[in-house]
């Protein structure tokens, strides 16, 4: 397999139209219309998007301790690597610096990428990877997404915006992280950040 990098970044995730009780997680290529859709299950779901909106559960999540003991012994996640895919699971490595040694660690390509998020490394496939499992995405295309996302949260029922007070949905937002419900905790969040 080609050994030329592509760079990718998590684009939005969404509930699974094909697997049940499932997500899917959208990579996006940088600078390119190609994406890699990705299944992943519900807690793995939650922790990417976790990251991703960058909430502070009041709890530390797997991930979160992960990153935690990565620190603690000086050890640096420098990237992570989609390497491959076979009968649609996909298979990454965390590349991690400790003192000058470079270790290469096998990884679900679910955790690789909370654990990216969180240590804000970069997320790389394969060209040939990308050419085989990628998906492009012409303009229609994306616009029809941004369709469909806007619609989704059109969905959602939440309070009209005006008749909530910052303070309200800051204190509503706390409530959701402390109950760990962190689906809501993220439509508050955009909330909060139209009032800014």
């Amino acid at each position: 397999m080609s050994k030329e990098k592509v760079a990718l970044k998590v684009n939005n995730i969404a509930h699974s139209v094909t697997h049940k009780n499932s997500y899917t997680v959208v990579l996006s290529e940088i600078g390119g219309h190609r994406v890699i859709p990705l299944v992943v299950g519900a807690f793995e779901a939650q922790s990417i998007a976790v990251a991703l909106e960058n909430m502070k559960p009041s709890r530390p999540l797997t991930h979160d301790l992960f990153k935690n003991v990565f620190k603690s012994f000086n050890i640096e996640l420098q990237q992570v690597i989609i390497t491959s895919q076979l009968e649609g699971i996909f298979y990454s490595n965390l590349i991690c610096k400790l003192d000058d040694e470079i270790i290469s660690l096998d990884s679900r390509t679910s955790d690789a990428l909370a654990l990216a998020l969180r240590f804000g490394c970069p997320i790389f496939t394969y060209e040939e990877l990308l050419n085989e499992v990628g998906i492009i995405l012409d303009d229609e295309d994306e616009k029809s997404q941004t369709r469909i996302e806007v619609s989704k949260s059109k969905d959602k029922k939440e309070e009209p915006k005006d008749k909530l007070t910052k303070s309200d949905i800051e204190k509503r937002l706390q409530e959701a992280l402390d109950k760990e419900d962190y689906e809501l905790a993220a439509r508050l969040r955009d909330q909060l950040s139209e009032f800014e």
